[in-house]
């Protein structure tokens, strides 16, 4: 599709207008999955060629290494004990003697047990000293699936410090037969707190993200492929690998009613995450501009009000408003007063009064960011821009469209797309507002109970705290969150105009 210059673009009337910005994004969207395409290609293919690459070079290692490199690949450390580099061989070879003495006495069991995740469940035994039957636990699923987890990971990091050691050997044998200075303790210190000094601020934030964001989020994907729940807890009942059996069942239509759930729940989660999102977006920019106009006094004092709002927490003032709205609360009580209501209104019971509720409320809580921050966008817009307007012709509401909406859009567009994805996963407002909500019977599944409020977020977590406890189901619902959360970033992140023309507005 042709790119369209700035004089071009005006030069089309509305309706023109509407259709090329409608081309642009189906292109866009097409464009985003052929990266998506050509990424995966990419991938896969530097893992295939950086496999084949590596393997040819440990084996031109293996051949045109020096017997102290020969002697590394099963002595580690050995060829910089050799040279030298007392620390960093040492270093080595204790990994080694670690990684085999773990691998021995310990994680040799969880990995020969990792295939069905236990075969001995607890069994109940007599005791004749007490005259009474015990429970002997023999085999733990959980403990099986996350030490064997962690074995397999050990090993992997294993396989990488071996593959380190002999470069480090080899490299050693190159300066040997060159005649150049092999770095010793002090010069590996003095590179790590100057030329690699980036890589030792790295290290640290690195390893946290690993051990504490990759390896959990590894161990949920592996949940989902089991039996994991309630009546298969791991050490009283053991739990199995079943595959893609829960993702057929989350979808399946006929025979549960999860897919159902699903789909509802799902579908309400985007409609919530728009509105949520926009609603607070154009009443923030409104509120902001009414505060900034010129003639309106006490600004300060305004600000402040909205300030304050924002500082009482969120835990408090969903909880009140929540109680306000319920059937012995202030608002019915003032509505039967004044005879609006014959009896107590379930606002929070009905479906459609509840969603609307939260979406109003949700914008009484979200505002004053957006006015603060909107305000601060607002007075770095130059003023000529209004002053050519004005003399152009162009009235208030022209400007705000021509000039003020257009530069918003653009400064916050990541902000939106942010905003969005975190409203998709707005735990606080959601559960805190209808925690008294009644159940819908057509969302009551295996995994629990829902309301028609519920987000996915919300419903992941009565998921795992009900009487069911399906871990299994919950950790399903968790990647089909990411896959949607990650989907949608990736394709609006790559179409905003604050992405691909940044110099625009400068």
């Amino acid at each position: 599709m042709k790119e369209l210059s700035y004089l071009e673009y005006q030069g089309l009337s509305n309706g023109q207008k509407f259709i090329y910005k409608l081309k642009k994004f189906f292109c866009a969207f097409g464009g985003f999955f052929a990266r998506i395409g050509s990424a995966i290609a990419s991938i896969v293919k530097t893992i295939v060629f950086g496999t084949i690459n590596g393997t040819k070079n440990l084996f031109a290692d293996l051949i045109k290494g020096s017997w102290r490199t020969k002697l590394s690949f099963i002595i580690m450390g050995f060829g910089s004990l050799s040279c030298g580099q007392i620390a960093r061989g040492l270093l080595y070879l204790a990994f080694e003697v670690i990684f085999f003495g773990y691998t021995a006495t310990t994680g040799i069991t969880w990995l020969s047990k990792l295939d069905n995740l236990g075969d001995a469940a607890a069994v109940e035994v007599y005791d004749a000293v007490l005259d009474t039957y015990k429970t002997v636990h023999y085999d733990d699923s959980f403990k099986i699936l996350l030490y064997g987890g962690l074995s397999l990971f050990f090993i992997l990091v294993f396989l990488a410090v071996w593959r380190m050691n002999i470069k480090n050997s080899r490299e050693n044998d190159i300066l040997k037969a060159e005649g150049k200075h092999i770095p010793k303790l002090k010069d590996d210190i003095h590179e790590l707190v100057d030329g690699k000094f980036y890589k030792t601020l790295l290290a640290v934030p690195l390893t946290g993200i690993i051990c504490f964001t990759v390896l959990p989020m590894i161990f949920m994907i592996a949940v989902a492929f089991t039996s994991y729940d309630g009546a298969h807890d791991g050490y009283s009942n053991l739990f199995t690998w079943v595959g893609w059996q829960n993702f057929a069942e989350l979808f399946n239509t006929t025979d549960s009613n999860l897919g159902y759930a699903f789909k509802n729940i799902l579908g309400w989660t985007l409609v919530w995450a728009f509105f949520a999102t926009f609603s607070n977006y154009f009443l923030g920019i409104i509120v902001a501009l009414l505060i900034n106009k010129k003639g309106i006094k006490f600004k300060k004092m305004w600000r402040g009000i909205f300030v304050l709002t924002i500082a009482i927490p969120q835990f408090i003032s969903l909880l009140y408003v929540s109680k306000l709205f319920s059937k012995s609360g202030l608002v019915n009580s003032l509505l039967m007063n004044i005879g609006l209501l014959s009896a107590p209104y379930d606002f929070w019971g009905n479906t459609m009064s509840a969603r609307i509720l939260v979406i109003l409320i949700n914008i009484w809580i979200g505002i004053p960011y957006l006015m603060l921050m909107c305000t601060g966008i607002l007075m770095n817009i130059p003023e000529d821009l209004y002053e050519s307007a004005r003399i152009d012709g162009a009235n208030a509401v022209q400007q705000f469209f021509k000039i003020t909406l257009p530069y918003m859009l653009f400064v916050t567009g990541p902000y939106l797309l942010t905003s969005f994805i975190g409203n998709i996963n707005n735990f606080n407002v959601i559960f805190l507002l209808t925690g008294g909500a009644k159940a819908n019977p057509l969302l009551t599944t295996s995994g629990g109970s829902a309301t028609d409020v519920d987000l996915l977020i919300t419903w992941l977590y009565k998921i795992t705290t009900g009487t069911e406890s399906n871990y299994k189901l919950a950790s399903v619902v968790g990647i089909l969150i990411f896959i949607v959360v990650a989907t949608l970033s990736v394709i609006v992140y790559n179409i905003l105009p604050s992405n691909k023309n940044e110099e625009d507005f400068q």
